[in-house]
């Protein structure tokens, strides 16, 4: 696990996005595709944003893959979807090809059931290895990352690629990516700063392995892990 932090947020989100644009290239220069799995929240929109703009045109958006890496169960236009905030920020104003985009909601079906189909879309993409270019994750005040939430029986999944569960404590349906397909990933960067995130990220980085309390730590600390985070997350 390589950790960066910084100063500023802006400079963050420009490295961020310097890193999504940078593997892309190589991606589609080894594969001819670059296959990505996107979070939600506030952090990825501001890189979205910036990736939206006219520095970042020469990305070639039309031979890369949209996946998702988690969210609520609700239809495309709310505005908990975290497909839409991608759409409104970034989807809708980039010359993406339409068809490979992959939401994680489908109207009129089971979260369960359409968490198989999700999974047979990304065997169709990136074969039965299931190796992702480029994972984006977020971190909750608590440790959770993509809807790995502490205490949930989702921590111990290791089969499924995706799966879909009630999460009591939201009264709402989610659908995640989970563990085993996550470290998968040729490379993931993890994004998380801000006071609120100091105490997880201690337990974390120097507590003991905990990841029914703090799930961030299923993610596996190897080299292609890279944590973007500031000095407020960090303490001293």
């Amino acid at each position: 696990m390589n950790i960066r932090i910084f100063d500023d947020l802006e400079t963050l989100y420009k490295e961020a996005a310097e890193m999504f644009a940078a593997l892309s290239v190589k991606s589609i220069q080894e594969k001819g595709r670059f296959a990505v799995a996107l979070s939600g929240g506030s952090s990825p929109k501001a890189i979205f944003k910036l990736l939206a703009t006219d520095e970042y045109a020469g990305i070639e958006w039309n031979k890369i893959y949209f996946f998702w890496v988690d969210e609520r169960w609700v239809p495309l236009n709310d505005e908990k979807s975290n497909a839409k905030m991608t759409f409104d920020t970034l989807l809708d104003k980039v010359p993406v090809n339409k068809d490979h985009i992959f939401p994680m909601y489908k109207d009129d079906v089971l979260p369960e059931d359409y968490a198989k189909e999700y999974e047979s879309y990304i065997r169709t993409i990136l074969g039965d290895e299931g190796i992702f270019d480029f994972i984006l994750l977020g971190m909750g005040d608590d440790g959770h990352t993509a809807s790995l939430f502490p205490g949930e029986e989702i921590l111990h999944e290791k089969e499924k690629w995706v799966s879909a569960y009630y999460l009591q404590p939201q009264e709402m349906y989610r659908i995640t990516l989970t563990e085993p397909i996550i470290n998968k990933a040729e490379n993931i960067l993890a994004v998380a700063f801000g006071e609120s995130k100091k105490h997880a990220l201690n337990e974390i980085l120097n507590g003991e392995y905990q990841p029914e309390l703090y799930p961030m730590q299923l993610i596996e600390k190897k080299e292609n892990f890279l944590f973007f985070t500031d000095h407020k997350a960090m303490g001293k």
